[in-house]
């Protein structure tokens, strides 16, 4: 769960669904369990969103400050980033690890922006916890069939990446269209 909360795309639902089933049902012990492995799974996921904070907050800043004209993000677009952190982080530092792909790369602009450590911490273990206790009871409720739960997640993952490429895609346009005035 580390791995895939430090960006590396390992997908949480290989690994949890397949905990819920061998480690758990596997070994007999009670559906219980499946709350221990979301600690243990949340654990995992805030030690990767930290590895992933740091990145963005050593040298995220850094970067954009002197590339970001080259992806269009502006100091004003750093500057907004800032406030909405400022006043909105811990939800969406929750929300966010609620959802596929969003949920692994979040940390990194949550670092950029510097959001208060203690609560991304907080929110990003609460909501990975509620996604790996999620992932390890439906593996341990499929058992061997834990593979379905990829296929039963994979059409979300189309409408939120596109949601993605919509709002990157309006991004773009709002800052072309702005330079050409």
């Amino acid at each position: 769960m580390a791995v895939e909360s430090a960006c590396i795309p390992l997908p949480s639902e290989i690994v949890m669904p397949l905990a819920g089933w061998m480690l758990i049902k596997g070994q007999n012990l009670p559906v219980a369990y499946t709350l221990v492995a979301g600690v243990y799974g949340a654990i995992g996921c805030t030690i990767g969103s930290l590895a992933a904070y740091y990145v963005g907050k050593q040298g995220g800043r850094p970067f954009l400050t002197k590339y970001g004209k080259y992806f269009l993000i502006s100091h004003h677009d750093l500057d907004l980033a800032d406030r909405w952190f400022e006043k909105k982080g811990s939800l969406t530092a929750f929300v966010s690890r609620l959802l596929p792909v969003v949920r692994t790369f979040i940390s990194v602009p949550a670092g950029i922006a510097r959001m208060n450590l203690l609560k991304f911490i907080v929110y990003a273990f609460l909501g990975s916890f509620i996604w790996c206790t999620f992932l390890a009871y439906a593996g341990y409720q499929l058992g061997e069939h834990w593979e379905q739960i990829r296929v039963i997640m994979r059409p979300f993952d189309v409408p939120i990446i596109a949601a993605v490429l919509i709002l990157v895609a309006y991004y773009l346009w709002r800052h072309l269209k702005k330079g050409k005035t």
